[in-house]
């Protein structure tokens, strides 16, 4: 094994060890051993690893340990009860960052740790000894896999050889765990991240409506005290325009904070989410309507399902094919490998290079003929899918136009 240097830089710093043990999950009160703690490791993995090694070395003994700045934490053990004890005492405190395997088969003869209290009896009277480092990828030694026995012995090559692919496996173990805490602290900092987004555009939202909606409504006056054929009528259509628009990029940033948050899943039926679009949007629905839906039950949240629905249908409407008349078709699939709901338009189309683009908030094509948009309405649309543990992604639909797939995975 490799890495020793690295791992002898880091214990210089006893602190610096002790941080990188609780990024692994170990989190210990002073003088006890495991907490129950969320987040903290579960060691039954650990614990039938070690089971697995002691019977294959045929030893009664076997024990996961973990060394501290001053400890040695048995946190997986079989023969005996796990316990905590000063790192000085430690058999494998002495080998563990040697970089190998060690084998000891008598360890009253051997100088390192004949005079060990586990050795002498004090604690216990070990003979036959094996210990493996448990190093990580970075050079980082948090303790040792070992088993040993109150008999002296020599293990095989065979049964080195698996104890040593046992260390691995461990390690990995203790990885996976490191890696889902870390994920687990960025998806909470996300979280938090999200509420004080949503805090933040609901604030500036009540701010900027309350002048805004009093300007246009000034401008509503003006509009009916001023003749439609005096210039200054073109003025105030384009502001009374301007500020319809602003105040819809207002409601739009609003909506796309405070979806994806707190969803309240239940079974709905598609077809009556996509019949209450329809009649949102003001189009027919129904067999040879402009809308058309097949029916299919979903595990969704049907406020954030019903936004998504209606999201996607208004892009189709607001992007229509000058060449034919619109058609929207909402269909659906689902098996054991999960639902995916899929709306088909035949409107304009987006390039290929675009369609992951597009997802993005604030970002809009700016092509000619093209309807007022704010450039939120498929980010929203990721937002509610990404929430309900689905992706959403564009596609080409047969004949041309737009195709959203929504895939959720197999418990929606």
């Amino acid at each position: 094994m490799a890495g020793t240097h690295s791992t002898i830089t880091a214990l210089r710093d006893p602190r610096g060890r002790d941080e990188l043990l609780q990024e692994y999950g170990f989190a210990f009160a002073a003088g006890e051993g495991p907490q129950d703690t969320p987040g903290e490791l579960s060691t039954e993995p650990l614990q039938n690893l070690v089971q697995l090694a002691a019977k294959l070395c045929g030893v009664p003994f076997g024990v996961i340990n973990v060394l501290t700045s001053d400890e040695q934490r048995q946190v997986a053990a079989v023969g005996f009860e796990a316990a905590v004890c000063a790192r000085e005492d430690s058999m494998c405190s002495k080998v563990f960052l040697s970089g190998e395997t060690t084998v000891v088969p008598d360890a009253s003869l051997d100088p390192r740790l004949v005079s060990n209290p586990f050795v002498t009896g004090e604690i216990a009277a070990v003979r036959f000894y094996a210990s493996v480092p448990l190093e990580t990828s970075s050079g980082f030694v948090l303790g040792s896999l070992c088993v040993f026995s109150t008999s002296a012995g020599t293990p095989s090559k065979d049964q080195l050889d698996m104890l040593e692919i046992l260390a691995r496996q461990a390690v990995q173990l203790l990885e996976l765990h490191r890696r889902t805490l870390q994920l687990n602290g960025a998806l909470d900092e996300l979280k938090e991240s999200n509420a004080k987004l949503a805090e933040f555009a609901g604030r500036v939202s009540h701010d900027l409506r309350g002048p805004l909606t009093t300007m246009l409504g000034y401008v509503e006056l003006a509009e009916d005290e001023v003749d439609g054929g005096h210039p200054a009528a073109d003025y105030l259509r384009i502001i009374g325009a301007s500020g319809h628009r602003m105040l819809t990029m207002l409601e739009d940033v609003l909506t796309y904070s405070r979806m994806g948050g707190g969803i309240q899943q239940q079974y709905v039926s598609l077809q009556d989410v996509a019949g209450d679009v329809a009649r949102d949007l003001g189009l027919a629905f129904g067999p040879g309507a402009v809308l058309d839906s097949e029916d299919l039950k979903l595990h969704v949240d049907p406020g954030q399902m019903r936004a998504l629905l209606q999201n996607l249908v208004a892009n189709a409407v607001n992007y229509r094919s000058p060449d034919r008349d619109l058609n929207v078709r909402i269909s659906g699939i689902s098996n054991y490998h999960g639902t995916t709901v899929l709306v088909a338009d035949n409107g304009k189309g987006i390039a290929r290079e675009d369609r992951q683009r597009v997802l993005e908030p604030l970002v809009r094509l700016q092509r000619e003929g093209d309807g007022q948009g704010s450039g939120l309405g498929l980010a929203i649309c990721r937002r509610i899918a990404e929430a309900h543990g689905a992706e959403l992604s564009l596609k080409e639909t047969p004949g041309g136009g737009t195709t959203a797939v929504i895939s959720f995975p197999a418990d929606q």
